[in-house]
Parts: C-alpha cells; structure tokens; sequence
C-alpha cells in the first residue's frame, strides 16, 4: 500500500524478469547458440523468476558445495574444476551460475570478469555481470556492464531495463536518468508491463501526476489486474489534491 512497498514489488518483478534470464538463456549456451536464445527471451518471462530469481537449489547451501544435497559433488566438481582450468570459459560460467544460485554474487562476479577476460566479445557474459553487480547492489559497476551491453545490442530490453534500474535504487537516486532508460526500454517494447510499472513509479517520485497517469493508463491496458494499479491510483491523486501531500 505503501510508495515503498510498491516500488520494492515492481522491482521484485522487474528482477525476476531480468535475473531469469541469466544463466538459462545464456551462460549455458555456446556462442553460436547466441542469437537464437535472445530470441527465445519474451517467451521465458514468466516461467524462470522462480527458479533463479526466488527458490535457490538446496545441493549448494554453501559456496564450497558442502551442503547437504544430492547434488553437492557435481557443485564440487564445478567449482573446483573451475579453479583447476582458469582457461577454460565454460568452467568459469558454470561455476559462476552455482555461486550466483547461493547468492554469492562476489564469486559470481569473479568468475564472470575472468570468462570476460577469456571471451570479451561474448555478449551474455557481460550482460550478466551487469545482472551480478546489480543483485550484490554495485550500482555504479552494474551501470557500467549494462551501458557496454546496452551499446553492442541496443534493442536488448533486459539490458536496458536494468541500466534504469541501477539509477532507481542507487543513492542518491538518479530519477532522470532512470526516466530516459525505461523509456529506452519502451521504445523496445510499448507494451512491456514490468518497465511500465517502473515508469509510472518513478514519474510519481518525481512529483509528475500528468505523465504518471498516461503511463498507467498504457499500463491498464497491458493488464487491468495488475496489482500495483489502486495503489498508483492512489497516489496520483495524493499529488493531485490540494490538501494532501
């Protein structure tokens, strides 16, 4: 009900949409298999958020893969495969999705700057670690990798949508900023309820009832049971009336 508690379910959605992309449409595919897994992306929007976003599997409870789990020796294995072939690329990246499972989005970084180091020209590793940065609340370094992937695929909204992101949640907050890229976003997809969600939000944090109320009502027409609207409805008029701040 609250502005914060709207912002931070936006955010959860926006990341589930973002982050359930990682791995499972990227990392794990070789580069020739690159084109056809961003192409498959609007179609995986709604079934991955749970399992990489949300729920992490129980088998890597801990970064060294002692866990209790039946698949605590293939985590072993991984990760100290990639400690034992630091030139091997696809080491890095599996092991970089098992830490990045567990949260530890400092070894996830790590492994993924070294794939990086291997693979520069790989596009989804440095997408990724825009996402890694992003969920260890490196703003600044986030921006960083979504802006380089920003500029080798422009027409990437989930790239796009997290470079936004970062100027949302950074602080200070950059909301200008975040305005231009979500709309960036928008340019991409019109009809993209998570960024429109975003947008309505940050209009309203900046006090712009007129621009807010056109982006909800694109947002209503995307989906007219989206949770967040009442609220939005609400607090358009709360900058509306003059007798309530």
């Amino acid at each position: 009900m609250s502005k914060e508690n709207t912002l931070f379910t936006i955010i959860g959605v926006l990341l589930g949409f973002i982050i359930g992309f990682m791995f499972a449409n990227s990392v794990n595919q070789s580069d020739t298999h690159q084109h056809a897994a961003q192409n498959a992306l609007p179609d995986t929007t709604v079934s991955q958020p749970q399992t990489l976003a949300g729920e992490h599997p129980a088998a890597a409870s801990n970064a060294d893969g002692s866990g209790a789990g039946g698949m605590m020796p293939d985590v072993q294995a991984k990760i100290q495969r990639a400690k034992d072939e630091p030139d091997n690329f696809q080491a890095q990246i599996e092991a970089a999705e098992l830490y990045y499972q567990i949260k530890r989005f400092d070894r996830a970084i790590e492994l993924l700057l070294r794939a990086n180091q291997l693979r520069p020209e790989n596009y989804e590793v440095v997408l990724n670690l825009g996402h890694a940065n992003f969920e260890a609340k490196k703003y600044t370094e986030a921006e960083r990798w979504y802006t380089t992937a920003s500029i080798k695929k422009p027409d990437d909204i989930n790239a796009r949508t997290g470079l936004g992101l970062t100027f949302l949640l950074r602080q200070p907050p950059e909301l200008d900023r975040a305005v231009t890229e979500f709309r960036r976003s928008l340019e991409i997809d019109p009809r993209h309820e998570q960024t429109l969600g975003a947008l309505t939000d940050v209009l309203l944090k900046k006090g712009d009832a007129a621009q807010a109320q056109q982006t909800l009502q694109l947002l209503e027409q995307v989906n007219p049971t989206n949770t967040d609207l009442a609220t939005f409805r609400s607090r358009i008029e709360q900058l509306r009336s003059p007798t309530r701040s």
